[in-house]
């Protein structure tokens, strides 16, 4: 939990305001209120049939109601300036996954996505990414579309980089 704090006061600290699922509950609501406390713009994109589900109690900065997941990840990819996934369940492995096939297609073109690793949560899914490449189902460049780190300062440092790169 100390590396999630750390999160959201790099988020706070860096003056970035903050995209996320809408939910109230779990790391998202830990984060949203966070970042909301530190005077930073949250917007949360919900699909309607979640709202029961994820929402307890008040939401805080702006909530937008969306009809389905599509039109959340869409919303959500057309609002964000990057992507970064904390651990989480199927949802986000789905979010994630959607959000570098676009990266992959070109259908953004927002900088890589970053997966925050606390305590090697990714290590799994990154060597599975690696065992892909090694086989051909992935090309380098398509494996390069995620960069991961243990900590929320190195991997905003990361992502701050790469950004730096792609402008260059």
């Amino acid at each position: 939990m100390q590396v999630l704090a750390a999160s959201y006061r790099n988020i706070v600290e860096r003056n970035i305001d903050l995209v996320y699922g809408g939910g109230s509950i779990g790391l998202m609501g830990l984060v949203s209120q966070a970042v909301h406390d530190g005077g930073r713009h949250v917007l949360g994109v919900i699909p309607t049939i979640l709202m029961p589900r994820e929402i307890t109690g008040e939401t805080v900065g702006e909530l937008r109601a969306v009809s389905g997941m599509h039109q959340r990840k869409a919303e959500m990819a057309r609002q964000a300036d990057a992507f970064i996934a904390l651990p989480g369940g199927y949802g986000t492995l789905e979010e994630l996954l959607e959000v570098i096939t676009w990266a992959q297609l070109g259908i953004h073109d927002k900088p890589q996505v970053g997966l925050l690793n606390v305590d090697g949560y990714y290590n799994s899914l990154l060597s599975f990414l690696d065992k892909a490449v090694d086989e051909g189902f992935i090309t380098p460049t398509a494996r390069n579309i995620i960069v991961s780190a243990q900590t929320a300062q190195e991997l905003m440092h990361k992502l701050e980089l790469m950004q730096q790169n792609e402008l260059v």
